[in-house]
């Protein structure tokens, strides 16, 4: 089950449980909020990003993972993307050797980003938020 936290202005924010299905319902809402927002043309690479993020939530975290868009209201801004979970060890980007199956996920988000990092989780809160900018195409 999603928990829809908001999606009004300048900023829309999910909660969803650690369960696989949670990869492909984070993409399909994150994509409907950007072409709800006139930013269709970031929709592949955020949700590509989202999902590293996403299932590397679920591969290491019990609990559930919170998705925040923020809407730059400077027309040559960013778009901040957040991804939350319970687990307060940040993640480390690693170098993948060519045969291994995984350890790409970050690289994926350092390189196709314009800036990414983490944080401890909300004040009060346990846990951490990865993020990361994606630049206003135009």
């Amino acid at each position: 089950m999603i928990g829809v936290i908001d999606t009004e202005g300048d900023c829309a924010e999910w909660a969803f449980p650690a369960d696989p299905g949670a990869v492909r319902t984070a993409r399909t809402v994150v994509r409907k909020q950007l072409a709800d927002w006139g930013l269709a043309s970031l929709g592949d690479v955020t949700v590509l990003l989202v999902s590293e993020l996403v299932t590397n939530s679920l591969r290491h975290a019990s609990g559930p993972i919170g998705v925040r868009l923020v809407r730059p209201v400077d027309p040559t801004g960013t778009l901040l993307v957040e991804v939350s979970d319970p687990l307060p060890d940040p993640p480390l980007e690693r170098t993948a050797a060519p045969d291994d199956e995984g350890g790409r996920g970050l690289q994926l988000v350092s390189r196709s980003s314009r800036r990414w990092g983490t944080r401890p989780g909300r004040t009060g809160r346990t846990g951490k938020t990865v993020w990361f900018e994606l630049a206003l195409p135009g």
